[in-house]
């Protein structure tokens, strides 16, 4: 399986950006998970699997691919869709008449 390039996505219940600047390189599962017959943990005999490694740009990401000479894949991520509120919009007069007294 091709490594994943990917930039890692703001989480959902937080407003902050942290960690959504570098370019994730992951290297691909080769060993299938299973899962533990005793403690019932999912696990994998695959060390690399575990391994994240952070780059400043995609360039640095891919160009690191490059040289180990490992297949991969980039993930573009959709651009972020930001709609400006005004805190004053909250008073408008049409948003006033609908609350009750």
């Amino acid at each position: 399986m091709p490594a994943r390039i990917y930039r890692q996505s703001k989480p959902a219940g937080q407003s902050g950006l942290a960690g959504t600047r570098e370019w994730v390189f992951e290297y691909g599962q080769s060993a299938p998970h299973k899962q533990s017959a005793l403690m019932g943990w999912t696990g994998s005999a695959d060390p690399q699997s575990q391994i994240h490694l952070y780059f400043d740009s995609r360039e640095a990401a891919e160009a690191y691919a490059q040289r180990e000479h490992i297949a991969y894949v980039v993930e573009e991520t959709a651009p972020r869709m930001r709609r400006p509120k005004v805190y004053a919009d909250n008073f408008r007069y049409d948003r006033i008449q609908n609350w009750t007294h």
